[in-house]
């Protein structure tokens, strides 16, 4: 009902956007550094500067409202520009996973109808080849426009040797920049619910769908993963996770709103990370489990004492008890989130209570493993039922899936109505996952529906296993799967990957299991492997499914 006396105009409704972050930033945090990459730096006003630069060349190429700009880059500047640039021409950005192949690119570029490609030296061989495969089913390709490696140009003073193999009609991306004007007149979304970045799932399970992101979505998201990350004002952050996974989980737009400095790191690695932390005095960072196993694993010789304590935010599959307490006692405080692509990444937190301080550090630690409760910029979290819609008991126990509503869920999948209207179904996202609910309303994740085990009719939770297998001093990595049995239907099946200069044997992790769990629970296969993962850090478990599929065949096949 509207009230009599009230009218909506530019003067109290202006559609939100992660946009209006960096133009705050910029000017008050104008000569605060913004990003640095080794010798590279850049203050806020220069990021603005070189933000709208790229818009205006962008329009100059003949990018409007609602193109799509895929991009193909590690953690670099030019990622980061691309996340405020492309928006400010009013086009959508696609941040492409840097770990796929020449033909997934090709997929993605075709379904995404992207018009321009940026792409960092380092990935230019499957880009070109991507376009190649691309050119035989359509007749107009995307523009190419190469980031070069610019630490290697400030210190050799030579601009030419990443342009030899780029072709004539595609660009380089500083010269692309400069064609650009600083005075543009940024494009700004007509309708909060316009889309401002196209983001392709991980595939763990099937094929990459492509989720839209919107201006007001990716707002709300961004100020929710400042409060998620204890972001506080001119914060360093430290650039571990992905940039092109769910825009960093909007972390990249985040930090600009606090006017903090972006340290990039092309390449992942333990040392990179202590020496970063030390060098930068980092607050903040994020990342999968897998980063966090990284780094409490790392060599004593790479370890070194943080200058302060370093709040970390983690997502994806469930972290293990004892890589939490780990983390603590390296002087690393973790925030668990979970979420999805779909819900522009973290949705949920578990929400520290005071209460729990008097627990023991290993009942904290599980505690802290929980997925928890909504963040403040969504509206609902539930664990129903999927056929009734009924929230299941908060006893701790019952298994339902996890059901999201509210701004921060995408608006849909790309020219897949079916797939949208599926997920949407009871007026509620059905993410998929299952989990349990405790009594204080907090949920806790038992498995993918698909990865669930069900053996002689018993739930068996994945993840349960794999905590316990994890505790298991000797064991990096674990994943367990269902394979198949007779008798039983299927029965667990563990892949196990063992830290550098230990040993367990198959039968030693089996009772390992037995002795803390039910032993139907317990692994039967034991098989020591390295785990197939995405980029993001997730187990690729269709993968070990498939490989325990082709044991099973090969068995049958011996006995025939």
């Amino acid at each position: 009902m509207k009230m009599e006396g009230t009218v909506k105009c530019s003067a109290n409704y202006v559609p939100l956007s992660p946009i209006s972050f960096l133009e705050r930033s910029a000017m008050v945090y104008s000569d605060r550094l913004s990003i640095i990459d080794g010798n590279i730096k850049f203050t806020w006003r220069e990021t603005r500067d070189r933000c709208l630069r790229i818009a205006s060349a962008l329009t100059h190429l003949g990018i409007s409202r609602g193109h799509v700009v895929a991009a193909l880059a590690p953690n670099i500047p030019a990622m980061y520009e691309l996340h405020f640039g492309v928006p400010m021409a009013g086009a959508v950005l696609c941040a492409l996973n840097t770990r796929h192949d020449s033909a997934m690119v090709s997929v993605l570029l075709r379904h995404s109808d992207a018009k321009i490609i940026f792409v960092d030296y380092q990935l230019l061989d499957i880009a070109k080849s991507a376009l190649e495969i691309l050119s035989k089913t359509s007749a107009k390709l995307p523009h190419l426009i190469l980031i070069s490696d610019r630490e290697s140009q400030l210190s050799n003073n030579n601009n030419n040797n990443n342009n030899r193999s780029l072709a004539p009609e595609n660009l380089e991306y500083e010269s692309f920049l400069a064609t650009g004007e600083p005075n543009f007149e940024i494009v700004w979304p007509s309708d909060e619910w316009d889309a401002i970045a196209l983001n392709y799932t991980s595939g763990t399970t099937s094929r990459p769908k492509g989720v839209i992101y919107s201006h007001r979505g990716a707002y709300l998201n961004s100020l929710a993963a400042v409060i998620l990350a204890e972001m506080t004002s001119m914060p360093v952050y430290l650039w571990t996770l992905p940039m092109f996974h769910c825009n960093g989980w909007c972390l990249t737009w985040a930090v600009a709103a606090q006017g903090g400095t972006n340290i990039c790191l092309r390449s992942v690695t333990e040392e990179g990370i202590f020496d970063s932390i030390v060098q930068h005095q980092v607050t903040n960072m994020a990342g999968a489990p897998t980063v966090l196993n990284m780094i409490i694993n790392a060599p004593r010789s790479v370890q070194r004492p943080l200058p302060r304590t370093v709040n970390v935010m983690t997502g994806g599959a469930p972290p293990p008890p004892q890589v939490l307490l780990k983390m603590k006692e390296l002087g690393f405080n973790v925030t668990h989130g979970y979420g999805l692509t779909e819900t522009y990444g973290p949705a949920t937190v578990c929400a520290w209570k005071p209460e729990w301080n008097s627990l023991s550090p290993y009942e904290q630690a599980k505690i802290q493993a929980r997925q928890g409760v909504n963040h403040l910029g969504l509206e609902e979290i539930d664990v129903k039922d999927p056929e009734s819609m009924k929230s299941v008991p908060s006893d701790a126990n019952t298994m339902g899936e996890v059901m999201i509503r509210g701004n921060t869920v995408m608006n849909g999948y790309l020219k897949d109505l079916k797939a949208t209207e599926d997920s949407f179904r009871g007026g509620w996202f059905r993410s998929g996952d299952l989990a349990v609910k405790h009594p204080d309303g907090y949920i806790e994740l038992k498995d993918r529906s698909k990865d669930i085990v069900i053996s002689g009719g018993e739930n068996i939770s994945t993840i349960e296993v794999e905590s316990v297998i994890f505790s298991h001093p000797a064991v990096l990595e674990a994943a367990v799967v269902g394979r198949p049995d007779d008798h039983w239907g299927e029965t667990p099946c563990a892949f196990v990957k063992l830290k550098d200069g230990c040993n367990a044997s198959a039968n030693e992790i089996i009772k390992h299991c037995r002795d803390r769990l039910p032993h139907y629970m317990a692994p039967r296969t034991v098989i020591f492997d390295d785990l197939p993962k995405t980029s993001t850090g997730k187990t690729q478990k269709f993968v070990l499914r498939q490989r325990v599929k082709a044991l099973g065949s090969l068995q049958k096949a011996s006995k025939l």
